[in-house]
């Protein structure tokens, strides 16, 4: 279970992180927008930075970014333990990729809803995580696009099969049924932003999840 950090309460950062800690997430799912790739600005490092202060958990920069070429050293020398940058950017993408894992951290490679899947089929022996979106990244609260699910069942296929030994994620309108008929088309990891977030009980919530498989 990934909570996606842009979906707290930014006035009450220790308490957010510290509640989805105890509730059991595995990592924190960091949105970087640049206003540009995507029509939204969020943060860059000196908040990867802080948050890093607040918490052990593994951090994964999911780097909205037309070149994210040029900052993937700033945001794992901030802390980010993953990194993750989109098929479509202007990034040479093996060389990306490649040049995240030199600088020690996982290699996360995204697509978004209208990409078709195999443009990312070349690259999964150089990925440690695939992220597939679900909706159009740059802002929260949009609903579930279920292509996504196909995508995730190519995917997990082509783990099957040799193509690479990667950890399928997914993000975009996540909740207890959408994130159900994820984790059964072959998903790892289920990053939720402001469902999460809402949860008077998220432990209760993320245990739910991780068991739909049936």
């Amino acid at each position: 279970m990934a909570p996606s950090l842009l979906a707290a309460d930014f006035t009450a950062l220790d308490r957010e992180i510290a509640r989805m800690d105890i509730a059991g997430a595995d990592l924190l799912h960091l949105d970087v927008m640049d206003g540009h790739f995507v029509p939204n600005l969020t943060f860059g490092p000196l908040v990867v930075q802080a948050v890093r202060r607040l918490t052990g958990m593994t951090l994964d920069a999911h780097l909205m970014l037309t070149n994210p070429d040029r900052y993937v050293e700033q945001f794992v020398q901030a802390g980010a333990d993953a990194v993750t940058i989109h098929i479509e950017s202007e990034a040479d993408i093996p060389a990306t990729l490649d040049r995240i894992g030199d600088l020690g951290a996982a290699r996360g490679l995204s697509l978004n809803p209208p990409t078709p899947v195999q443009e990312v089929m070349a690259h999964l022996d150089r990925v440690d995580l695939i992220l597939v979106m679900t909706v159009m990244p740059g802002f929260g609260g949009q609903a579930f696009d279920p292509a996504g699910l196909e995508k995730i069942r190519a995917l997990a296929r082509a783990r099957r099969e040799g193509a690479g030994d990667f950890v399928i994620s997914v993000d975009g309108g996540i909740n207890d049924e959408t994130g159900r008929r994820c984790r059964q088309a072959g998903a790892d990891i289920l990053v939720s932003g402001s469902w999460l977030f809402h949860q008077a009980d998220p432990r209760q919530a993320m245990s739910a999840l991780r068991g739909a498989t049936a």
